[in-house]
């Protein structure tokens, strides 16, 4: 099993979140974790970078079973947000993760709107 881990990694502090999560979750399930940014370093740097980055994260969602999406902060990241939303239109299953507890207008989830009410829908009933 792959599990597509989709998460904020523009600082140190997120990206050293992003490793240990993938740590913790491979050595507690056994489950292949893809990290978008160890990936992401093979194409920094080329003419084509963001484009090729691009690229490789939906073909790496694609090759998943599971996306696993942080949604910290009073705005999800966005591209986290595109990555949830490519992997549930392709029918694949997404587990939001959050560990903040600010909340705000939508249960938390302001960027993610249209995730949160789907989620909430779907999981508690609502």
């Amino acid at each position: 099993m792959k599990l597509y881990l989709a998460g904020p990694l523009f600082t140190l502090a997120e990206r050293q979140f992003n490793e240990r999560l993938a740590e913790l979750v491979s050595q507690a399930t056994g489950v292949e974790v893809i990290l978008p940014q160890e990936r992401a370093k093979l194409f920094l740097g080329k003419s084509d970078g963001l484009r090729l980055i691009f690229k490789d994260c939906l073909e790496m969602v694609d090759a998943s079973d599971v996306v696993l999406a942080i949604l910290d902060g009073a705005d999800a990241d966005s591209g986290t947000c595109v990555e949830l939303g490519y992997a549930w239109g392709r029918g694949k299953p997404v587990i939001g993760v959050r560990t903040d507890f600010r909340s705000s207008e939508d249960r938390g989830l302001n960027s993610c709107l249209m995730f949160a009410r789907y989620w909430w829908r779907t999981v508690r009933g609502g």
